[in-house]
C-alpha cells in the first residue's frame, strides 16, 4: 500500500508534464503552419503579428477596441457554458444573437418612458428575444425530440431571413426616410439615451461599459455553477441524466431553462453590439460573434472564469484583424490563424478523451 500511495504523485506529475508537453507541441505546430501560410501569400509573419498588436494594444484606442470586442464574445460563451453544463450543445448563438439585437432595437425605438430606463430595457428585451428564439428548440427537443444541434443550426439561418424580412417592411424595422427617397436594409437610429456609456471620461478608459456587464454576467454564473444547488443539479444532468432523473431532477424544467438562458446571454450579446457601437439594426450585426463566442467557450473548456482570458484574446484578434489592411495583409489570415489556434487549443484534450476511452478496448483485445 505505501509503495502505490509513494507512487501515485509520480505518475500524476507525469500526467501534468505530459498534458503540458502536448499543448507546447500542439502551439508549436500551429504557429508554425500559420507562418507558412502568411509566407505564401508573401508577407513576413513579424509584420503580421506588429499589426495585430498595434490594432489590439499599440494605444488606448486599441485597448478599447478590444475590450468592446470582448464583451459580446465573453457573454456569449457564459451561455454557451451554461448549456454545456446540462449536457446540451447549443450551437445556435449567431442567430439568437441577432434576434436578441432585433428585439432590443424594438424596444428602444417604441420606448417612451423616462431616458434613464431605456438601455436596461434594450438589453432586457435583447436577452428575452434570444430566449425565445432559443426556447423554440428547447421545446421541439422536449416535445418532439427533435435534436438540439441540427434545431439551434437550422434557426440561425432562419434568423436571418427573419432579420432581414424586418429591416425590408416600413410597419416593422425598416428606417424613416422623406417621401422620394430610397431606405435602406436598416433600422432607424437609437437615441443617444440608449447608447452604452464609456468607463470614465479619461483618455485610458473609452472602452464602453458592455465590458462591465460581461464581467458582471460571467462571475455571477461562476459563482451560481459552482456553489448553488442549481448549478450542482445542472452538472449533475449534464453527466448522468439518467441518474439526475432518478435523484428527483426535472430534465425538462432544468435543461430547458440551460437552453433559454444561454439563449438570454447571446442575446444580450446582441443588446451590447447595438448599443456599444452599431446603433441601428442591421441583418449584419452579427458579424460571426456567435460562432466566435462559441470558440471562446471550447477553449476554455466551459469554465466561465476561464472564459474571460480566453475572451480578450479573441476580442484582441478581432481588433487587431481590422488594422492588418493598413499593412498589406489580408484580414482572412486572421480567421486561418484564429482556427489554427483554437485547434492547438482543443487537440490535447480530444486526444487524451480518445486515448482514454481506447484503453477498455486495447485491454480486453489484450486479454
Amino acid at each position: 500500500m505505501s509503495a502505490l500511495t509513494a507512487r501515485a504523485p509520480a505518475v500524476f506529475g507525469f500526467a501534468r508534464l505530459s498534458t503540458l508537453l502536448l499543448y507546447v507541441a500542439s502551439f508549436a505546430v500551429a504557429l508554425a503552419l500559420a507562418t507558412g501560410l502568411v509566407t505564401l501569400t508573401g508577407h513576413s509573419m513579424s509584420e503580421t503579428v506588429v499589426a495585430l498588436y498595434q490594432g489590439s494594444l499599440g494605444d488606448s484606442i486599441s485597448i478599447a477596441t478590444t475590450m468592446d470586442e470582448t464583451a459580446p464574445l465573453l457573454l456569449v460563451a457564459i451561455g454557451a457554458t451554461i448549456a454545456a453544463r446540462a449536457g446540451i450543445f447549443n450551437i445556435g448563438q449567431e442567430g439568437q444573437l441577432l434576434i436578441g439585437a432585433m428585439f432590443g432595437a424594438a424596444v428602444g425605438l417604441s420606448f417612451s418612458g423616462p431616458p434613464w430606463m431605456m438601455l436596461p430595457l434594450i438589453l432586457l428585451g435583447a436577452a428575452v428575444g434570444g430566449a425565445l428564439w432559443a426556447g423554440i428548440p428547447a421545446l421541439l427537443f422536449y416535445w418532439r425530440k427533435v435534436d438540439i444541434v441540427i434545431s439551434t443550426l437550422l434557426m440561425v439561418f432562419l434568423a436571418g431571413q427573419v432579420a432581414s424580412f424586418a429591416v425590408n417592411r416600413p410597419y416593422l424595422l425598416q428606417e424613416t426616410v422623406e417621401k422620394g427617397n430610397v431606405a435602406s436594409p436598416q433600422s432607424d437610429l437609437l437615441p443617444e439615451t440608449a447608447w452604452l456609456p464609456p468607463l470614465a471620461n479619461h483618455p485610458y478608459l473609452q472602452m464602453k461599459a458592455g465590458i462591465v456587464v460581461a464581467l458582471i454576467v460571467a462571475v455571477i454564473a461562476a459563482v451560481l455553477l459552482k456553489y448553488s444547488t442549481w448549478g450542482f443539479r445542472l452538472r449533475m444532468l449534464g453527466h448522468n441524466p439518467v441518474a439526475a432523473r432518478r435523484a428527483g431532477v426535472r430534465a425538462t424544467a432544468l435543461g430547458g431553462g440551460a437552453l433559454l438562458l444561454s439563449g438570454a446571454a447571446a442575446g444580450m450579446a446582441g443588446g451590447v453590439m447595438l448599443t456599444g457601437g452599431v446603433y441601428r439594426f442591421q441583418p449584419g450585426l452579427a458579424d460571426n460573434v456567435g460562432w466566435e463566442g462559441l470558440l471562446v467557450a471550447l477553449v476554455a473548456r466551459n469554465h466561465p472564469l476561464a472564459a474571460i482570458p480566453v475572451a480578450l484574446f479573441f476580442g484582441g484578434l478581432r481588433a487587431g484583424g481590422g488594422f492588418l489592411a493598413s499593412s498589406g495583409v489580408p484580414r482572412y489570415l486572421v480567421s486561418v490563424v484564429t482556427a489554427l489556434l483554437v485547434l492547438a487549443a482543443v487537440f490535447p484534450a480530444a486526444y487524451q478523451e480518445i486515448r482514454k476511452r481506447r484503453r477498455p478496448a486495447l485491454a480486453a483485445a489484450g486479454a
